[in-house]
């Protein structure tokens, strides 16, 4: 008898969030199809623009409508389909067993509200029987947990009284503190100094293992997720150029574009080497592109590369790329 297969923590399938605007309709996020297994760590990696975090806040229902609408797809989380399912249902879900560190915690933590009514709302929503004295004693560890000292103390401060890294480790607090089996992390570590960008990713790491929850790391920095996620999905103009383990990415990447972005990774660079930066700028999503996003920026781009439509298939086992030349078994400079 064949062994089942084990089925993914959330799937999701040919996702599409459109914005209607007046200037026409942009394709923020155009046909995108992904898994996470249970405990898994997916790195999403692009440059701004291309659909990483409306990814993920369409399937958390973040999307404002309008001008936003999601046109098609599914996003099946334990046999919920997070695109479709009635609001009280999603609400129950989000913030409980599904999380997320959002991008800016500059702005997103309330300034008019302390830190201990922020941490223990999601315990009070999700838990019926919760009283404040135990919520707050769970803050109060979650805080400890993530390197906040004299926590007991702090947790009772505003978010201007924190530095950047500590608001920081209070959002990741906030995001664990429910324990979910989903954590999405958008670009954690942005605007933070390196010293402090380690000790936070460290962090992710830790409690992640000590949990096991599954992580969706939204990032624009390649050599970011080196150390830190199981599967790399690149992405561009609002779909995926390239998807694979991590090390078959940095190692054997297939598409030109992910080339490109280890090429901007500067310590990857000889020293004293002039930094590398991507000729041109990212399509216009509102326009029909009709061959690759990336053909006009690429180097290595003939002719059917603008023109052909663009699909991500399968090149090697577990490896799948978007680029023609690649598909066609092409050897690529």
């Amino acid at each position: 008898m064949a062994a089942s297969r084990v089925m993914p923590l959330l799937n999701v399938e040919d996702l599409r969030t459109y914005f209607h605007t007046r200037n026409g309709v942009v394709k923020a996020v155009d046909g995108v199809s992904f898994s996470v297994d249970k405990g898994e760590t997916l790195g999403i990696v692009g440059e701004s623009g291309s659909g990483k975090s409306v990814t993920c806040y369409s399937m958390m229902g973040l999307i404002p409508q309008p001008p936003g609408r999601i046109e098609s797809g599914r996003a099946i989380f334990d046999g919920i389909d997070l695109l479709s399912c009635p609001t009280p249902v999603l609400r129950k879900i989000r913030g409980d067993r599904i999380s997320m560190i959002f991008q800016d915690p500059m702005t997103s933590l309330n300034p008019y509200l302390r830190i201990s009514d922020q941490l223990i709302e999601p315990l009070m929503t999700h838990n019926s029987d919760a009283t404040k004295d135990w919520a707050l004693g769970l803050a109060i560890d979650a805080l400890n947990e993530v390197g906040i000292q004299d926590a007991a103390k702090r947790i009772h401060f505003y978010p201007h009284e924190f530095s950047g890294g500590m608001r920081q480790r209070v959002m990741i607090a906030m995001a664990l503190i429910t324990k979910p089996e989903l954590l999405i992390a958008d670009e954690p570590t942005t605007a933070l100094d390196v010293t402090v960008q380690a000790q936070i990713l460290e962090l992710i790491k830790r409690l992640q293992h000590e949990l096991g929850t599954a992580v969706i790391f939204i990032t624009h920095d390649l050599g970011v997720v080196a150390g830190l996620c199981d599967r790399v999905q690149v992405m561009y103009a609002g779909r995926i150029m390239e998807t694979a383990e991590t090390e078959g990415v940095y190692k054997h990447p297939k598409h030109p574009y992910t080339k490109a972005l280890q090429q901007s990774i500067p310590s990857l660079q000889p020293k004293g080497s002039e930094l590398f930066t991507i000729p041109g700028m990212p399509p216009d999503l509102s326009r029909d592109i009709r061959g690759c996003p990336f053909a006009p920026r690429c180097t290595e781009a003939v002719e059917r590369c603008h023109t052909e439509p663009i699909l991500l298939k399968t090149v090697t086992d577990g490896h799948s790329s978007s680029c023609l030349r690649t598909q066609a078994g092409e050897i690529l400079t």
